[in-house]
C-alpha cells in the first residue's frame, strides 16, 4: 500500500512539473476559495490566534489577516509540490540568501555556526535553495514521514547541492560528527513543545508561550555563533534571506537568553507583516505549570 502511495504521490507531483507559475497559482486560488470559503479550515484557529496576538486590532483587520494568510497559505502548498521538481538554479532565481559578512568570516576561519527561523514566509525552499549560496555547508532537519518511499524521495530531492537533510531524531549525532567542512545548522524552531513540564516560557505576541530549548542547547554545548533567518516574501513566489546574529558567544549567555532572543526577533518579524506566518497552528496549546 505505501508503495501504491508513492506511485500516485509522483505521478501528481509530476503534475506540477508540467505546470508554469502562474498555473501553479491559478491552482493556489481555487484551492484558497476551498479552503477558506468552502471548508473553512482552522478558521477558528486562526481568528483565535489574531485576536490574542494583536488585541487592538479591529474586526476588520483580522479578516484582511487572516484572508492574505489562507492565500499565502495555498501559495506555500503549491510552491512546496512544485519544488521536489525544480532545479536548484531555478530557486535560487526566486530565493536569494543574502551575502552575511560575519558568517562568512566564520567559514574563513573554520567555524560553523547555527541558524534559527520561524513558520514564516517560504521556509520549505530553504533546503534547496542554500546549497550553492553559503559558504557554509547547510545541514537542515525535519521529522521522517511514515512513507517509507515518500521520505526517501523526499530526503533526495528537497535539498540540493552541498546541502544536507538529517532526522530530529539524529540531532545530537548530527551536531557532533565531522562534515569535512564548517557547517550552517538551520533548525525551524517556532513548534510548541511536546510537553510543558521541560519547555521554556516566555511572553511571545501578548501570550505566554512554551518554546524548544534545542537550538540554544546545542549551540552552547559546541560553541556555534547563532544567527536568525529574516525572511521576506518580496511578491508572489520570490523571497529573501537575510542573516541577522543573535548571539555570538554562546557560551558566556544566561539560560533562556538565546531562545528569548530568538522569539523576540520573530515577534519583530511577524509585527512587521502578520500575513506571512502560519497562523492555522496550535502554537498556544500548552499552558504554563504554577510552578513555572
Amino acid at each position: 500500500m505505501d508503495y501504491l502511495v508513492y506511485i500516485l504521490f509522483r505521478a501528481f507531483i509530476g503534475l506540477f512539473r508540467l505546470m508554469p507559475f502562474r498555473m501553479i497559482y491559478l491552482v493556489s486560488d481555487i484551492s484558497c476559495f476551498v479552503v477558506y470559503r468552502l471548508t473553512g479550515y482552522r478558521k477558528k484557529i486562526v481568528y483565535a490566534n489574531l485576536k490574542n496576538s494583536f488585541p487592538g486590532k479591529s474586526g476588520e483587520e483580522y479578516t484582511k489577516i487572516a484572508r492574505a494568510f489562507y492565500h499565502h497559505l495555498c501559495d506555500i502548498l503549491v510552491e512546496s509540490l512544485k519544488s521536489f521538481t525544480m532545479t536548484e538554479t531555478e530557486i535560487v532565481k526566486r530565493y536569494i540568501y543574502t551575502a552575511n559578512d560575519e558568517m562568512n568570516r566564520l567559514f574563513r576561519e573554520g567555524r560553523g555556526a547555527l541558524c534559527v527561523a520561524g513558520h514564516y514566509a517560504n521556509w520549505e525552499w530553504a533546503g534547496i535553495a542554500s546549497g550553492t549560496q553559503l559558504l557554509h555547508k547547510p545541514v537542515g532537519f525535519y521529522k521522517p514521514l511514515e512513507n517509507k518511499y515518500i521520505d526517501s524521495y523526499t530526503r533526495r530531492t528537497r535539498v540540493q547541492g552541498r546541502s544536507v537533510l538529517v532526522s530530529i531524531a539524529d540531532t545530537k549525532q548530527v551536531f557532533e560528527n565531522d562534515w569535512g567542512e564548517p557547517a550552517l545548522f538551520y533548525m525551524i524552531a517556532d513548534q510548541s513543545p511536546p510537553t510543558a513540564r521541560l519547555a521554556y516560557w516566555v511572553n511571545f505576541l501578548n501570550q505566554d508561550t512554551a518554546v524548544l530549548h534545542g537550538p540554544e542547547k546545542y549551540a552552547r554545548i559546541h560553541k556555534l555563533p547563532v544567527f536568525f533567518a529574516w525572511v521576506r516574501r518580496i511578491k508572489r513566489g520570490y523571497y529573501t534571506v537575510d542573516f541577522i546574529s543573535l548571539c555570538k558567544d554562546p557560551e558566556t549567555t544566561k539560560t533562556t537568553e538565546i531562545t528569548a532572543g530568538f522569539m523576540k526577533m520573530l515577534e519583530d518579524q511577524i509585527t512587521e507583516d502578520p500575513r506571512y506566518y502560519l497562523w492555522s497552528h496550535r502554537r498556544w496549546k500548552l499552558k504554563r505549570p504554577e510552578n513555572k
